[in-house]
């Protein structure tokens, strides 16, 4: 899913998604990434630590881990037009790269969301009242 400038509003890894290895979801332009993991029982990860590297990042990405319930998400860009809209259930992972979005909780939701911190309140979103449009589902967002 993308925008007019081409660049991909968001990423879902649905519950049932599978792989071998190790699988990287994300491009490496985005300022988190997402990496599936299949290892076999008994593997053992070598121990490491993460050195300090600095990275500038431009905007903030989101991710939503839906632990419980569904919930519809709208889906925009950069200049407030509507895109799509998508539902995610219990155990679908989405991270929100780009444009803008907005949510309809369809069942009571329990969720996690992660993303860059601190919360800037006041400058960190700007919310917006989306134009009249017809919720549209694409095959591929909506199972």
């Amino acid at each position: 899913m993308s925008d007019r400038l081409n660049n991909q509003l968001a990423v879902v890894v649905r519950s049932d998604h599978k792989s071998s290895g190790i699988d990287f979801l994300t491009p490496d332009t985005f300022g988190q990434q997402i990496a599936y993991m299949s290892r076999p029982k008994g593997e053992v990860i070598q121990a490491h630590i993460h050195e300090p590297i600095l990275r500038t990042l431009n905007g903030t990405q989101e991710v939503l881990y839906i632990r419980k319930g569904r919930i519809r998400v709208d889906f925009y860009e950069s200049d407030r037009t509507y895109v799509s809209s998508m539902i995610l259930e219990a155990g679908d992972l989405m991270l929100l790269n780009t444009g803008g979005h907005g949510f309809e909780v369809l069942e009571d939701i329990d969720m996690i969301e992660i993303k860059q911190g601190p919360f800037a309140e006041g400058r960190d979103k700007t919310r917006f009242v989306p134009e009249p449009h017809e919720i549209l589902y694409s095959e591929e967002a909506h199972r």
